[in-house]
């Protein structure tokens, strides 16, 4: 922590005298940074554990921000870094607010805020590929469920190369079981791809402290085209998560059968991420398997 501030210090040519971490992902952490007289400084750092992912989310957070409706940090300059763990950081506008996890006054201000937030997430939505599919630095001309089945092919073949023991007999035969049966899973599946952000999530949106106003969206994936439904999977928490989605689902359907695959996508996105980080979110990998139980049974 001491030499990564004493690097920023050098890049940004004024003292740092601390660095405060504000949120952990498995591929970053947030810093706020703050001067010699303790004063927050206008911008943040993040810090990245894996290599090129700083530049893919620089210029997401461009276009996501060119394409919509919703504020999204400015980025303002990226460092190389072997400052361990981090590859890279990237420097971006500080944005006040609070985590639109935090609870509104009234039920009227969270109804008023998902309408914000759908009619945000809606205008990204609108914006179709024709016909690409993928992430910032993998799109190309195909459909989604071809790309998706090359997705989890790659995975389970790098799990295995992994041997991971944070994964049982149990995970493995459930995670081989989705991947035999992934043609049910997309039966009649036709939906476009579209531009998403890709880390849909309440820890992902700034709001207004007093106000409860939409404020701006945060950390956004590198996922850039994929069908809506692979957006909303990822509101699959109880409450106000559960609360959005259903509330998007109203104004904006999908098809029914994005119930079943939306556990699917929960499963093979931990292990994504496990393979990245060496890390496993036990309780969600168990609770999105349970779910996907009576789907496998079929």
């Amino acid at each position: 922590m001491e030499q990564l501030r004493a690097e920023l210090s050098i890049v940004l040519g004024e003292s740092i005298s601390r660095l405060e971490r504000v949120s952990e992902q498995p591929y970053a952490h947030m810093y706020s940074l703050y001067d010699k007289q303790n004063h927050a400084i206008p911008l943040m750092a993040k810090s990245f554990v894996c290599e090129g992912i700083a530049q893919q989310e620089a210029y997401k957070l461009s276009m996501l921000a060119r394409e919509g409706d919703i504020r999204l940090p400015t980025v303002l300059g990226m460092v190389s870094t072997r400052q361990e763990p981090y590859y890279e950081i990237l420097l971006i506008e500080r944005l006040r607010g609070v985590s639109v996890e935090a609870p509104t006054r009234t039920a009227g201000r969270w109804d008023i805020l998902m309408d914000q937030v759908i009619d945000g997430v809606l205008a990204w939505h609108r914006i179709d590929s024709h016909g690409c599919v993928g992430t910032v630095d993998n799109t190309q001309e195909n459909d989604w469920f071809n790309w998706y089945q090359q997705r989890i092919e790659v995975l389970w073949s790098t799990l295995n190369n992994l041997n991971s023991p944070l994964l049982t007999m149990a995970d493995r035969r459930l995670l081989y079981r989705t991947k035999e049966m992934l043609g049910d899973f997309f039966d009649d599946f036709d939906d476009p791809c579209v531009l998403v952000h890709g880390n849909l999530s309440l820890r992902s949106m700034l709001k207004d402290a007093k106000t409860d106003q939409l404020l701006a969206m945060l950390n956004p994936g590198m996922m850039l085209w994929a069908p809506r439904e692979y957006e909303l999977f990822r509101l699959c928490e109880a409450g106000m998560s559960d609360q959005l989605l259903f509330r998007y689902l109203q104004r904006a359907p999908v098809a029914e059968s994005f119930l079943s695959r939306r556990w699917l996508y929960v499963v093979w996105e931990i292990v994504a991420k496990m393979t990245h980080t060496g890390q496993l979110d036990r309780e969600l990998f168990d609770q999105a398997s349970k779910q996907l139980v009576p789907w496998l049974a079929q």
